[in-house]
């Protein structure tokens, strides 16, 4: 196998508290570029209403089709240009009539702009607000349901300890992810939850690798000998830092090419991956060790506090007389 590192032997565990202010910071400002947006920019298959995708002879000026659509009633409709200068997707908001009223009446408004030309409706798309709804909780079951899940394959594999800290890391590469989105200003949708997914299963697959190693290492007689937890920990970290690195390099140029070239359609989906794959790679080496290191040592320090508190002797008691 390729070894980028040789003999690694970097104090990855050492280092842990900038990892944490580091990770704390990239956290804040997504949550509150969210916060400051008024949540995520929903696709409409969570947030519902109707799509339409034209493509015009001519590229077009966004107020002429704004105002087209302004005498129709919908000029708060969401305009974006998807892919060349064009097409352009219309994204409007629930309204009380059909989808093929709706299609109809935005066909005839766009028409009746001359300065527009000739155009072509290319897809139109309609999710009500039930359906919208309903994917967001889903949506929200799948990621849960993926972390409990992980976190009950590692605490029978490994241990409960080990088992809560992937799945705090994990989570911590979901809020990375979902941060980068609401800061890029992209759109959450079904792909982009599928790239979610899959951040959860690639992330946990290279902790599960050092966890393996430790334990490995933990079974040879006289191997850590000397060594303190932190350093078992920090060590396994290192022997599997090629093998994490290469993976990641693998899934990370992937993903870049297809950020660069996959066309707007899979754009955002590719984005989520490609932030998703650093910052699992971040997390396996920074995050999920170190909470089991910091955890097995506040335990450790509980532990012999109380046994010195059982072991110190009590002071003689003196009778009060009344």
């Amino acid at each position: 196998m390729i070894q980028l590192f040789p003999a690694p032997n970097f104090d990855f565990i050492g280092k842990r508290r900038w990892a944490y202010l580091l990770s704390v910071a990239f956290i804040l400002v997504g949550l509150g570029s969210i916060a400051v947006r008024g949540g995520l920019r929903y696709d409409i298959d969570f947030a519902g209403g109707t799509l339409i995708q034209v493509r015009f002879e001519q590229p077009p000026a966004i107020g002429e089709i704004r105002a087209a659509l302004v005498r129709i009633g919908l000029g708060d409709s969401v305009i974006q240009q998807f892919g060349d200068e064009r097409e352009y997707i219309v994204r409007m908001p629930l309204t009380g009539m059909a989808s093929e009223e709706v299609t109809r009446r935005v066909r005839e408004a766009l028409e009746q702009q001359r300065s527009l030309g000739a155009f072509e409706v290319r897809r139109v798309e309609f999710v009500g607000p039930q359906v919208g709804h309903d994917l967001q909780l889903q949506a929200i079951y799948a990621v849960a349901a993926g972390l409990v899940g992980i976190l009950v394959y590692i605490a029978v594999r490994f241990d409960l300890k080990g088992g809560i800290a992937a799945v705090v890391a994990v989570f911590h590469d979901v809020l990375v992810s979902v941060g980068a989105l609401s800061l890029a200003n992209r759109e959450f949708s079904l792909p982009v939850l599928a790239a979610i997914l899959t951040i959860i299963g690639y992330s946990v697959n290279d902790t599960i690798v050092a966890y393996d190693r430790l334990r490995e290492n933990r079974g040879r007689t006289g191997h850590l000998k000397g060594q303190t937890f932190a350093q078992q920990i920090n060590t396994a970290i290192n022997q599997t830092l090629s093998r994490t690195v290469l993976t990641a390099l693998t899934t990370f140029f992937a993903t870049a090419i297809l950020l660069a070239f996959g066309g707007k359609v899979l754009e955002d989906f590719a984005f989520a991956l490609f932030v998703g794959v650093i910052t699992g790679t971040y997390s396996t080496i920074y995050i999920a060790g170190a909470l089991i290191v910091d955890w097995t040592q506040y335990v450790e320090g509980r532990g012999k506090a109380r046994k010195k508190a059982v072991a110190k002797p009590g002071e003689p008691r003196v009778k009060s007389h009344v």
